[in-house]
């Protein structure tokens, strides 16, 4: 063996070993425990990035301890190929975005392998290929006939320049991010998935989710904002429409002293349509439709608005009250309208202030009287009602119920429950995305794809400019076609999906990636899922989570799985920093893998990775740790490379001689069950290494110790286990050790090392001596010595003894395992 790991020529030697041999390959084994870990797959960008490296490096941990522990892992690999840089780069490189993709996918699959990632790629999938994105049009059409997908005017962000609609990742402080033009709103038809019925469900199945990051079910729980109060009808003088409100403080209703409606409001241009108000009113519609929502609703944002002319009726005090339009209300946030109580709203009070409107006090605090022309703020605690007729005197519990009950005895509300989260808008109007199933025909209206013509594939002739709409929209052979229904002419849906739809629902198609005439087969799914172990950034705690599990529970409702939730087990990892600030090409701070690879090996990189930080934790990369990792598995590497001899010959039995050699193996056994207990239960992987750090140490000092006396039964013993406890986070130097050991079979298929509990005990301890709390003495004495003994042996020793001569013993205190102390006179 060589004197140093030379992993330039071990890694890529076990990397082909385990392709050639298929280790990683998964099947279906009933009698077998099952584990199912996974990664959040990546966009193909071309290159991994030192988050990719902490990521990945981390559920391999996971999927190959658990191999070791003797479960049925299945551990897969795939990408979320579609999106916008591909088809950015397709208009800056004159490139097709498949091209693009497929290069960056092949790129980044040789990289993942150079990391010794054990995938079972077999299992591959990519978003973009037609033998994916059919079963994610399919189940567009299952949506579609449960009524959950449906078409309707939306806002988006319109780029006047580009004449396009962008993504809101497109639009970068409220400018177009090709050209820097000022981003508008503006109304389209689009698609949308209808979320919102499963909003009780995706907050009470919390419960069901007891492995995942209270952060994560919060962020969650606070997006999809469930609040209960009261649907309130305004009627409008002068007119047969009525303004819908809701609001969580129907008791505060005698307070409301004006009206606001977004912008957006429908209502708006039909009420002051013909009024001397309609062109100024226009002209503030169009100045809002400038401002991004931060803008228009941020805490410090400047509250701007304008009285419509119109005046709404209080249902409850008959009196008239102005009707507004201001920025801070909008469209997509309840009914778009509100009733306003400036006195005990803090925004609502900036606006009256600002615009002179009445502020009346309807709740009244504990100590002093409130009036409103007095007020510097809102007061919007929960106090006691006033100036309030029916509800005067009553508590807010008491005056919500009673509110409620008159509101819907006069027909005028009623209770509702009401959500922030609203349905998802999956159209995209560009090209590299999966095709939206749909026609248009003349005669028979919006008409499904048959789901026999599935897929509706990607056109590869499209001209990219990043003008207008969709490219789709000019490749006829694409746009035209026939009508399912009548067979007549007609026009295909050029939007294209949102890329968050087709990782929605990835982790159920690696369980059947194989099959091409379903989605999944039922009965492997039901094996493998859940998902016991999910791993990615905290930045998906919402939009990709969210549509996950309301994924999953419309699958599971067509009886495509048995299961509700997705993901048992939730781990988000923090981000690689270098110097405090998080790796970005545009700051210039960026630390490449591959040169991490080239110099040091995979091995090193992941130990690095895994050793700096716990996984939930941000990490500050280090040269200096990266040192020190190759240091370390060189130590390991030279515990067999200098011993190899012994280590071959050794038998597996063997005696502990010595106190050096019980010591030894005591530290065997607390070091597996450090890292077993790390690993499994802790997941800080980061001790877990730092205990096998302390074994090998402990090893180390053994050797320097017994001179050529070593116990090779023992040592082999301990060097084996060494390297079975390392196995996970250095997979090719470790099964390079266990071949030059001279076993065939590989390192990852042995079983995981079982410790003694017993053994992890010390036979003896040490117990400091105090006389009258002063320490003078120490003594070895057995670890289940009883206390009268300890006292009988400490008063034996000859230093004691010195200080208790011609003295008198008037107490003996025992702490047990720690010390002793005699009080004298």
């Amino acid at each position: 063996m060589k004197g140093r790991y030379d992993f330039k020529n071990v890694e890529p030697k076990w990397q082909k070993n385990w392709e050639d041999s298929q280790l990683y390959k998964s099947e279906v084994k009933e009698d077998q425990s099952k584990y199912y870990v996974l990664e959040m797959f990546p966009y193909p960008s071309g290159n991994l990035h030192m988050g990719h490296v902490r990521n990945y490096s981390l559920g391999d941990v996971f999927a190959r301890y658990k191999r070791m522990e003797g479960f049925n892992v299945l551990h897969p690999m795939g990408w979320d190929a579609f999106g916008l840089p591909a088809e950015n780069a397709a208009i800056k490189r004159n490139i097709h975005p498949n091209s693009w993709t497929q290069d960056n996918i092949d790129n980044m699959r040789k990289q993942f392998k150079m990391m010794g990632l054990s995938y079972d790629w077999d299992r591959e999938v990519a978003t973009c290929n037609p033998d994916y994105y059919k079963w994610t049009q399919w189940l567009f059409l299952q949506l579609y006939k449960e009524g959950l997908a449906y078409k309707q005017k939306a806002n988006v962000n319109w780029c006047p320049s580009c004449q396009t609609v962008l993504a809101n990742e497109q639009v970068i402080d409220g400018e177009c991010e090709r050209c820097d033009s000022k981003v508008i709103d503006k109304d389209l038809e689009q698609w949308f998935f209808k979320i919102t019925d499963y909003t009780e469900e995706l907050l009470s199945d919390h419960k069901l989710l007891e492995n995942w990051p209270e952060r994560v079910k919060t962020m969650q729980k606070n997006w999809i904002g469930r609040s209960e109060g009261a649907q309130i009808k305004f009627e409008i003088e002068g007119s047969n429409e009525e303004i819908e409100v809701f609001t969580t403080r129907p008791d505060t209703i005698y307070g409301a002293t004006y009206m606001v409606l977004a912008p957006e409001h429908p209502l708006v241009e039909k009420l002051v349509s013909g009024s001397n108000k309609e062109q100024e009113v226009m002209d503030f519609i169009a100045k809002m439709q400038e401002q991004d929502e931060e803008e228009r609703t941020g805490s410090d944002a400047p509250k701007l608005g304008m009285d419509t002319g119109i005046k709404a009726i209080n249902p409850l005090t008959n009196e008239e009250i102005p009707v507004m339009i201001a920025n801070y209300v909008l469209m997509g946030y309840g009914t778009g309208a509100i009733m306003a109580v400036p006195a005990h709203d803090q925004r609502d009070f900036e606006f009256a202030k600002k615009y002179d409107l009445p502020i009346r006090v309807v709740v009244q605090g504990e100590r002093e009287e409130l009036i409103g022309e007095e007020l510097t703020e809102a007061y919007t605690e929960k106090g006691k009602i006033v100036n309030s007729d029916i509800l005067n005197g009553l508590t807010f519990s008491e005056a919500f119920d009673k509110i409620i009950d008159h509101l819907e005895s006069n027909n005028i509300g009623n209770k509702e429950v009401n959500y922030r989260l609203r349905d998802w808008l999956i159209s995209r109007q560009r090209y590299w995305g999966t095709p939206i199933p749909m026609i248009y025909c003349d005669d028979c209206g919006v008409v499904a794809v048959p789901e026999e013509d599935l897929p509706v594939e990607l056109p590869t002739n499209v001209e990219f400019t990043g003008q207008g709409q969709s490219p789709l929209a000019n490749v006829e052979g694409f746009v035209n076609t026939t009508c399912p229904k009548c067979g007549k002419d007609a026009k295909r849906e050029v939007d294209t999906m949102d890329t968050f739809v087709d990782s929605s629902w990835y982790y159920l198609r690696y369980t059947s990636a194989d099959l091409a005439d379903k989605i999944l087969d039922k009965d492997r799914a039901n094996y493998w899922m859940n998902v016991d172990q999910y791993i990615g950034g905290i930045e998906h705690a919402i939009l990709h989570l969210l549509y996950a599990r309301f994924f999953m529970k419309f699958i599971s409702d067509q009886g495509l799985v048995d299961y509700k939730e997705p993901f048992d087990k939730l781990l988000t990892q923090g981000m690689v920093l270098l110097d405090g600030a998080k790796m970005s090409k545009s700051k210039g701070n960026i630390v490449d893998p591959m040169e991490i690879l080239d110099n040091y090996g995979a091995d090193v990189a992941r130990l690095f990775i895994l050793f700096a930080a716990p996984p939930e934790r941000d990490l500050d990369w280090s040269d200096e740790g990266v040192e020190g990792a190759e240091r370390f598995l060189n130590r390991v590497w030279r515990l067999v490379s200098e011993h190899i001899n012994g280590l071959k010959e050794a038998n597996s039995d063997f005696e502990l001689n010595t106190k050096l050699e019980q010591e030894l193996h005591r530290q065997l056994h607390i070091a597996i069950k450090s890292v077993t207990v790390d690993i499994s239960k802790r997941e800080q992987f980061n001790t877990a290494i730092s205990s096998i750090m302390e074994l090998v140490n402990a090893t180390y000092k053994y050797l320097s110790k017994v001179d050529e006396n070593i116990n090779y039964p023992l040592y082999k013993k301990v060097v084996e286990s060494i390297i079975l406890l390392l196995a996970p986070f250095a997979p090719h130097m470790t099964e390079e050790l266990w071949s030059n050991l001279g076993y065939e079979e590989s390192i990852h298929l042995q079983s995981w090392p079982s410790y003694d509990e017993e053994a992890t005990k010390k036979d003896e301890i040490t117990i400091v001596v105090q006389i009258n709390g002063k320490v003078r003495d120490k003594v070895e004495v057995s670890a289940d010595i009883d206390k009268e003994s300890l006292k009988a042996v400490v008063k034996e020793q000859e230093k004691v003894q010195e200080y208790l001569e011609g003295k008198e013993i008037i107490k003996e205190i025992v702490v047990p395992k720690r010390l002793v102390n005699i009080v004298v006179k």
